[in-house]
């Protein structure tokens, strides 16, 4: 067998040349990565691909060539190796490499696992435990031996275990205390790419996940994600099979893994698999959403592999499309052609998109998504918000260019509740926060943007909204110019996304925040930043120490009460996010110790929309939500 890494260098250039012809599930490809050296420094200079290099016996040894796809203006296209023995000689770009053999792996990783005291590691599973398909032999497979089926090597980096001191196991975490998290624990943490990733096993997460590729909003993405025991904990063969799937699909997206249905969104896009790639046996894939078949189909014929795409890309993506830390999720801020209606629509679903009037510059963008049925009942999935990525929006900006959004954080969900729509439950509803994402903010001039959103139903079928017109004003005087300013940041867009932060590394976005609120409070923006810094305050922060300890700030419900009520008087915030304030600030209220006025808070909530003219639908729906939120925060007093 000649396939395998094979590095050398001319000069003051050093090769990494994949060759893969042979083996276990042969890719049919030569691939390689260039570096130049300077001094004791190494540079990432280009990448290049041989799609179908032809290979024949020359000797005593084996040549294999063909044309090269490359990252950089090369001045020949013809890539040309011969191999004898352990080593090997490669003529491309102009320049002819002496290499050696150095690894049967294609690609070295360093995985960094820590978890947290009470949050048990997934090992192994032994895939002969539960019928599989014929022709994938039993085996015991790992998380390091998955992957090294792929041609990928995970070396493993001392694990790391973090006290709770007294907080309990059962701690449930958010987007921004993950994110938090690896900036202070991952100790290879870095804006630069590299092949080192994190993986924190955690307790559980506040929406209920099984996973998340949770590192989705800066220059350096891709380099933490998380599994969360209380989700996928168990000792049946079932609960091992599925540790498994959840540990080897949020690690491929560190990769820079789509969903198997979401390729066509990749930069470039990227073919579909069969059923809309609902059809892919692949780590990647929901298991649920599986055609056909849904969860019984997909593990009776599941071979416990990535798709030959998949490992095309695993094996010889380009080096910043693959590495952690270098090419964004997807490949960057995507210009994409707005959602188009499909020809033939039977799905019995319409999807709608409402936004206010117009937006102050600076204000956060919040659309509400409606999902309705159109004549007889159907059944779906609930998923409707942007951030399961079941729903797409795309913006088209004022200059014509069309973005798709991304969510600062990616949620993976591994169960999908089915919803009925008919003539007692006509719709659902989400509010969407899209101002800002993993691109930065989305609106960040005055003008007319056209929304459009697609949500992919439980069926597959791909229901696509008509245009949402969203209006941004240009500001009017210096104080609607200086607000939209202290609104604007990076690191802002980040709190809003992120509905709060402790973190030191988003502090300049706090005080943006603050200033906004000593010197502008009176003006209508400012409820957005009362509203993030409530939230934030009422729900208390973890943080991950330098020494490995978790320290727990409790929640703050005097300064939640503070922000939340004056955001519940004030005009601004849409429907959802105020029912959100109202039940949040019904929680501060009753760990003040005032249940009555917890109470009181919800019986105002009911009211409050009543006279808003609500559907009666939607108000029987907000009067059982407030009715749960007392029974709820009665038992927890």
């Amino acid at each position: 067998m000649i396939s395998g890494l094979y590095e050398g260098q001319d000069g003051d250039s050093r090769l990494a040349l994949r060759v893969d012809v042979d083996g276990p599930r042969p890719a049919g490809r030569v691939s390689g990565d260039l570096f130049t050296v300077a001094g004791s420094t190494t540079s990432y200079a280009g990448s290049f691909v041989v799609g179908s290099p032809v290979v024949r016996a020359e000797g005593d040894g084996t040549r294999v060539e063909g044309r090269g796809a490359f990252t950089f203006d090369s001045p020949a296209e013809d890539v040309s190796v011969t191999i004898t023995g352990q080593g090997a000689t490669a003529a491309l770009a102009g320049r002819v490499f002496p290499l050696a053999f150095t690894s049967p792996y294609f690609r070295s990783v360093l995985l960094e696992q820590d978890s947290v005291a009470g949050a048990v590691p997934f090992v192994s599973y032994g895939t002969g435990s539960l019928p599989a398909p014929s022709g994938s032999p039993a085996r015991t497979l790992s998380v390091v031996a998955a992957y090294a089926e792929a041609g990928v090597e995970l070396t493993l980096a001392p694990p790391g275990v973090i006290p709770v001191d007294g907080a309990g196991a059962d701690l449930a975490w958010d987007d921004a205390e993950l994110h938090h998290a690896m900036t202070q624990q991952f100790s290879r943490y870095a804006d630069a790419p590299a092949w080192r990733v994190w993986l924190l096993v955690a307790s559980r997460h506040v929406g209920g996940y099984r996973g998340i590729m949770f590192d989705y909003d800066d220059a350096h993405q891709r380099q933490g994600s998380a599994v969360f025991y209380e989700e996928i904990k168990g000792t049946t063969p079932e609960a091992q099979r599925a540790q498994l799937r959840t540990y080897m699909h949020e690690l491929g997206h560190a990769f820079n893994l789509l969903h198997s249905w979401q390729k066509d969104l990749a930069v470039p896009p990227q073919p579909l698999g069969p059923q809309g790639g609902f059809g892919d046996l692949s780590w990647m894939n929901y298991v649920q959403n599986y055609r056909p078949g849904g969860e019984p189909g997909y593990w009776a014929a599941f071979p416990f592999q990535f798709t030959h795409p998949e490992l095309v890309h695993l094996r010889h993506g380009f080096y910043r499309d693959v590495a952690m830390g270098a090419n964004a999720f997807g490949s960057g801020a995507a210009e994409v052609v707005p959602f188009e209606p499909p020809v033939e629509d039977h799905s019995g679903l319409r999807l709608e998109l409402r936004a206010k009037e117009a937006f102050e510059l600076g204000e956060p963008v919040v659309v509400e998504l409606k999902l309705a049925v159109t004549g007889e009942p159907r059944s779906t999935h609930g998923h409707l918000h942007p951030d399961t990525e079941f729903t797409q929006v795309s913006i088209t900006q004022p200059g014509g260019r069309t973005v798709l959004y991304r969510p600062m954080m990616r949620h993976c969900v591994d169960t999908s509740p089915r919803i009925r729509l008919d003539d007692g439950n006509p719709a659902m509803y989400r509010s969407a926060y899209i101002g800002h994402g993993r691109d930065g903010h989305y609106f960040q001039r005055p003008g007319e943007y056209r929304v459009h959103a697609q949500y992919v139903a439980a069926d597959g079928s791909r229901v696509v909204s008509p245009p949402c017109v969203v209006r941004v004003r240009l500001p009017v005087g210096a104080d609607d110019h200086a607000v939209a300013e202290l609104m604007l940041g990076e690191e802002q867009g980040k709190l809003f996304s992120l509905l709060g932060s402790d973190s030191t590394a988003l502090r300049a976005g706090n005080q943006a925040l603050d200033e906004l609120l000593d010197r502008y409070g009176s003006h209508p923006l400012a409820v957005y930043a009362r509203l993030v810094k409530g939230l934030n305050a009422e729900r208390g922060f973890k943080a991950l120490t330098a020494d490995r300890r978790l320290h727990v700030r409790p929640p703050d419900p005097e300064q939640g009460i503070e922000h939340l009520s004056r955001v519940a008087r004030q005009d601004g915030v849409d429907n959802i996010t105020l029912n959100l304030v109202l039940r949040r600030l019904a929680r501060a209220e009753a760990r003040q110790g005032d249940l009555a006025r917890a109470e009181a808070v919800m019986d105002r909530m009911v009211a409050l929309f009543a006279a808003k003219g609500v559907n009666p639908i939607v108000m029987g729906q907000i009067t059982r939500q407030a009715e749960l939120t007392k029974s709820a925060l009665a038992a927890e007093s």
